[in-house]
Order: C-alpha cells, then sequence, then structure tokens
C-alpha cells in the first residue's frame, strides 16, 4: 500500500461522482472492448484497489487493446513495454548515464517511471528482467545505484502473456505472480458481441479515437473513496478463512499469501463502491476468490493429472466454506432486522449510521 495522505490522493468524493466517473471510464472502454462488461469493471476495480492485472488469455482476443483503453480513458502518463528476450532490466527500470559536460552521472528514467505500464507478453523477458519489475510493484519506487525513486500516482502494471505459446517463453516466478493483484482471462465474444465488433472494427481500429474521460487527480480521488469503504469484522474474518482454506487444501501444495488476503479485501472495497456500496458484502469476496487467489496458488501432482485447474480449486473451497452470519442472519438476508434496533439496515453496514 503507497504512504499517500488522504490529502495527497486528493480526498474521497461524493458517491453519485464516484458513480458517474467510473461509469464514463466503463464505457469509454466499452467503445473498444464489446460484451465484456465485467472483464471492464474487474480491471478498474483492480487500478481503484491500488493494485496490478495480469491479462492471460490466447492470441487475438483482446488482451492488449484492453489493456491500451484503459490507458488512454484516463489523462496520465502512459508506457508501453513489448517485453522481448533481449529486453534489459535498465530498459524497464533506467540506467545512470555519464554526462560529459556535467562530469557526473545522471539519472534516465526508464519505462516503469509512468501511472499505467503496459507490459505485453511479459513471459518473454528473462527472468532478470522481469524481476525488474518487483520493486516497482511492491513499493510504488525503483533503487537504481543506490538512489531510490518514488513513482507516481496512481501507478499500475497491466501485463499480458500467451498461456499457449510456451516455448521459449519464461514462466512467471511465484514472486512475480503473487505481486499481480489479478489475474483475468478475456474469453471469446458471444456472436452478438462479435458481430457488432466486425461494424465498429471492419474499417478502423477505435482505440485510435479513443480520448480521456478521467485524469490523474479523480483518479486519486476514486482511490482514497475506495479507502474509506467500511469492511465488517465478520467479513474480515471470512477473508482471512478463505485463504486459510487455500493453504489446507488438499489439491494444492501451495496455498495464498498474506498479500493476498490484504489484496483480495483491497480490490472488494473497490468493487463495493462500484456497485454503488460504502461497505463490502461476502458476495463481494466470493465473486473475486477466483481472479484474485487462483494464479498464486500451486496444485498437487494429482491435481495436475486429474486435469483440475486451480480456478476450479478455488471455486469448489469457496462453495465448501460456510458464509459468516452475524445474529444468525444469512449474509443475503436484507429483510429489516428485529429486536436490536437495526431495523432496515445491513448487517455489514457501518454502526454509525
Amino acid at each position: 500500500m503507497t504512504s499517500q495522505t488522504w490529502d495527497e490522493l486528493g480526498g474521497a468524493v461524493p458517491s453519485d461522482q464516484f458513480r458517474a466517473a467510473s461509469e464514463a471510464i466503463v464505457a469509454n472502454i466499452e467503445e473498444v472492448i464489446e460484451g465484456k462488461t465485467a472483464t471492464v469493471r474487474l480491471a478498474l476495480a483492480v487500478l481503484l484497489a491500488e493494485g496490478h492485472l495480469l491479462i492471460e488469455d490466447v492470441p487475438g482476443v483482446g488482451k492488449t487493446k484492453l489493456a491500451k483503453a484503459l490507458a488512454r480513458s484516463i489523462d496520465c502518463s502512459v508506457r508501453r513495454i513489448q517485453f522481448t528476450p533481449d529486453l534489459l532490466p535498465s530498459d524497464v527500470t533506467g540506467v545512470s548515464v555519464y554526462n560529459q559536460e556535467t562530469h557526473d552521472f545522471e539519472f534516465k528514467p526508464g519505462a516503469v517511471f509512468a501511472n499505467l505500464v503496459v507490459g505485453d507478453e511479459i513471459n518473454r523477458a528473462s527472468p532478470k528482467t522481469q524481476s525488474a519489475l518487483l520493486e516497482s510493484m511492491e513499493e510504488r519506487q525503483v533503487t537504481v545505484d543506490g538512489v531510490t525513486y518514488e513513482l507516481q500516482t496512481p501507478f499500475m502494471v497491466i501485463a499480458t502473456q500467451n498461456p499457449i505459446e510456451m516455448e521459449g517463453t519464461y514462466p512467471l516466478p511465484e514472486a512475480q505472480r503473487d505481486r499481480f493483484t489479478a489475474r483475468i482471462a478475456m474469453g471469446y465474444p458471444d456472436p452478438g458481441a462479435e458481430l457488432a465488433m466486425l461494424d465498429v472494427h471492419g474499417g478502423r481500429d477505435p482505440i485510435h479515437e479513443l480520448r480521456p474521460v478521467s485524469d490523474a487527480l479523480t483518479v486519486r480521488k476514486l482511490i482514497a473513496t475506495v479507502r474509506d469503504v467500511h469492511v465488517a469484522d465478520a467479513v474480515k474474518q471470512y477473508a482471512v478463512d478463505l485463504v486459510t482454506a487455500t493453504r489446507e487444501a488438499p489439491d494444492l501444495r501451495l496455498g495464498a499469501s498474506p498479500r493476498a488476503t490484504l489484496q483480495l479485501l483491497r480490490t472488494a472495497r473497490a468493487v463495493a463502491a462500484l456497485e454503488g456500496r460504502d461497505y463490502v458484502l461476502p458476495d463481494d469476496l466470493q465473486a473475486l476468490a477466483v481472479p484474485v487467489l487462483a494464479h498464486r496458488v500451486i496444485s498437487t501432482a494429482d491435481a495436475q493429472l486429474a486435469r483440475r485447474t486451480t480456478d476450479a480449486i478455488i471455486s469448489d473451497l469457496v462453495h465448501r466454506l460456510p458464509l459468516p452470519h452475524e445474529r444468525q442472519r444469512s449474509p443475503y438476508d436484507t429483510r429489516p432486522a428485529t429486536g436490536d434496533g437495526s431495523s432496515g439496515r445491513s448487517q455489514y453496514e457501518p454502526r454509525g449510521r
């Protein structure tokens, strides 16, 4: 988590302004990406949760286009890195160059010094180059030659990779995958969306005509608003129980880390805010369990032989884990409570209302 104060982030905004700004960004992205509203909203939620996004899918389904559309929708600095085997770590972080006029070394910032960094085909670069992103993704800073440089806010890495053609690639190490808040797959469009795509993309590429509908200051205010979303103790305990279940699952030899618990909760806050709520529901954690946790865990050899994916294993854990319930009420029960003075109020809302 970054250490910016509320004033530096710009301060929280009212719910109606938050909704208007977020819906404008989503609608702008959907000018390019048809029929993928849930995917677009999740990508925006990761940005507002101060996280990073890994888009993993087969070629030609719009991975890079989604990343570029999100970047173009926000009037922030954007840098794109095409990861290749000959890419050097200094190309990502920057390098100190000797200046003959001043007779001293001066730092030349690399591609990571931007609000949104789009890393295309990240698994085609060597592990040494991939590791150049570790510090920036976790601590929002870069250290070169013993000097630390702070990165801008907001800061987000959107990386893509193709899981099919693995020849000549370098699979992401677990330390790298764990720093991505969520992993999503675009999937093939439905026939109606693909037909509409022919009309929109048939003669031109709409990505070139996309105009920003937000800016860095607005995004910082949206992030501050997300930080203020209430999380009840029962929901926090459910998040811990969910991550703990991955560490005890017989089909997994590596469970999710404590970082996963933090990012699951932060993303749930963002999703709740995008849904117009100022409190998190267990439903939010359930919906985010697969995209936030599945890429962080490793299945056992038996599970792999049985062709059980980590997505399926996490989904099964979500269905088996008991939901939290306060005062013996279902978390889906929105009927007025009786006998405790909380009539008409959801049990997960802030108590001060």
